[in-house]
Formats: structure tokens, sequence, C-alpha cells
């Protein structure tokens, strides 16, 4: 009997990998060995996830770890992808994303030389793009405005480097917003709807606090960007680069009034000069053309049911911790 294929996701704990987990035991047969913070100090077993410890910036722990799993696919969902900690921590960031990666794929090499490796890139990558680029194309010419959007470029680049240098089948991703339920409202939807929770439940008062409501940016649902890094992994061609979103364009202020819409109560809004970023982009919008021809993959969730699932994520999240404390007083 065949022994079933293993997965190895990095940042298995975080926003993505809490939807691509369920996604890859629905779909797949495959043995999966998962690596998260909330994991780091110990390693035990749920059904088919094992999960393990590993410090993707400690080599030494890389390869120890990679060599135990020898996986035959690779999901690198590990980053530091908040913008604004990213301009306060550059280097931490660097590290995180660049180092980490470096180390893993260098483990790769030396351990399970064919194994799939989907590299998710980001959006932020192209920067500020000349209003002829949109929508915009895997060839539009890189203009980063902020330290994120640099270590994306670095991690691309050096997926790209080790299939030209060594083979290694790195399927590069460059994902353009998606949210969902679980994001944490460190991002700007999530925000808002934590917000408008709070509100609800009286926690807070009936001013929501904004930043640059005028960005255009196009949004997928977290659940249809999981299933486009499934079929990316298995039907993506190495080496290749894969633009990912709807293509479709939507404000700041249209996400904002959406949320408003679904609310129970009437809210102010005011702008809030420390949400705003020292440098923006006023319009990322995709050209996900190659990606489509490539898998097939269209989104399916609509963006209004993706933004109702947030809203009542948090307002059952916000009751819970409400809960909580009420019961340690």
């Amino acid at each position: 009997m065949t022994a079933p294929a293993r997965a190895f996701v990095t940042g298995a704990g975080g926003f993505v990998g809490q939807h691509l987990l369920p996604l890859l035991l629905e779909k797949t047969g495959w043995q999966l060995y998962c690596n998260a913070h909330s994991h780091k100090h110990t390693s035990k077993v749920e059904g088919r996830i094992r999960w393990v410890h590993c410090d993707l910036t400690n080599v030494g722990q890389t390869s120890e770890v990679v060599g135990q799993v020898r996986p035959d696919f690779v999901f690198h969902l590990a980053a530091q992808s908040n913008v604004q900690v990213a301009f306060r921590e550059p280097e931490a960031t660097f590290m995180t994303n660049v180092v980490g990666q470096l180390n893993l794929l260098n483990a790769l090499r030396d351990t399970s030389p064919k194994a799939h490796i989907l590299v998710p890139c980001s959006s932020e990558q192209y920067g500020m793009v000349w209003p002829r680029d949109i929508p915009i194309k895997e060839d539009t010419q890189f203009r980063p405005n902020n330290p994120y959007a640099v270590s994306k470029i670095a991690q691309d680049a050096q997926a790209l480097q080790h299939f030209l240098s060594w083979n290694q089948c790195t399927i590069r991703i460059r994902a353009f917003n998606h949210i969902g339920p679980g994001q944490s409202d460190h991002f700007v939807t999530a925000a808002f709807a934590r917000q408008i929770a709070r509100i609800e439940a009286e926690l807070q008062e009936p001013v929501l606090l904004v930043g640059n409501l005028e960005a255009e940016r196009d949004f997928t649902d977290v659940r249809d960007m999981v299933r486009a890094y499934l079929v990316g992994i298995q039907h993506g061609q190495a080496g290749e680069v894969y633009n990912v979103g709807s293509g479709k364009g939507y404000t700041m202020q249209w996400i904002l009034d959406a949320l408003l819409a679904l609310s129970t109560v009437r809210v102010e809004v005011r702008h809030d000069p420390a949400r705003m970023r020292p440098s923006d982009i006023p319009v990322l919008v995709c050209d996900a053309t190659r990606f489509r021809t490539c898998t097939g993959w269209q989104p399916h969730i609509p963006l209004e049911q993706t933004l109702k699932d947030i809203l009542n994520y948090w307002r059952v999240k916000v009751k819970s911790e409400t809960e909580a404390v009420t019961r340690n007083m």
C-alpha cells in the first residue's frame, strides 16, 4: 500500500492557515505536518495533523524538521504580513520573511528536492502602479512603497532563483487582498467589523475610527484564496508566477458602507491620523487571466457574503470576550 503524500504547512496557525487546513483535510488524503507559533512548545497529533516546532529563522531547527518530515508539498504561509508593523520593525520583517524562507528552501533542496513549494507573494509588491497598468499583470513593474512589499519581492525573487539554480519546484502566487472570518483586526476590514460589533454590544461609543477610505483594492474571500493555493500547488507550472484575485476593485469607503448597512446601530465615522500609512497605494486591481487559464480557478463567494461572515464572526468573538471578562470579575 502506497503511503499518503506529506504536506508541510508553515504558519499553519495564522489566518490563512486556519482556512487551508480544513480544505486540505477535505480535499486530499495527505498527511499534514504543521508549524505554528501557537504550538511552538509542543509536538502533538490531531488526526491527520501533526504539529511540529520549527523557528524558520534558525537554520538548525529548520533543517532538522524538514529532514524529519520530507514533504512532497509545502505551503509556506509563515510571514510577517502587517504593513504598519513592517514600517516599525523592518529588520524583524526581513528576518521572518526573507531569512526564514531562505532557510526553508535550502533545507528542502537538501532533503526533499522534488517537493512542490507554494510561495504566497503579495500584490503589495507592485506598489505605486501607474493608472495605465490597471488591471495589474504579472509583468507589471514593481514600485514598492513599504518594507513589507520589499520583503515579499525578495521572497518572490528567491523562489525564482531556487527554481533556476537548482530546479526546485517553486510556484509563486501574488495574492491580492484576501479577507474573511478569523482575520486579525490589524487589517482594515476586520478593524471596521470589530468596532461595529463593539458598538452594537455597547462596549464603546458609537464612533468608528478609519484611515484612508479612498484606496481601491481587489478583495477575495480567504476561503476562495486557499482553494487557489491548493489548485496552484497541484496544477501550477514550476518556476511560474501567478496573480490571484477577483479582478474587481472596491474602495474602502464601499467596504465601510456595506458593513455599516449590516449594522443594527447608527455610527459616526471619524478619520484617525494614526490609522493612515506613511505611504499608501491608490489602486490595486488584479488581472488573474494566467492563473485562471492554467487552473480553471474562479472565486465563488460574493463579497457581500464575506462581509456578513466577517461581521458575524466579530459579533460572536466580542460576546465571548465580554462573557469571559464577566466570569472573571
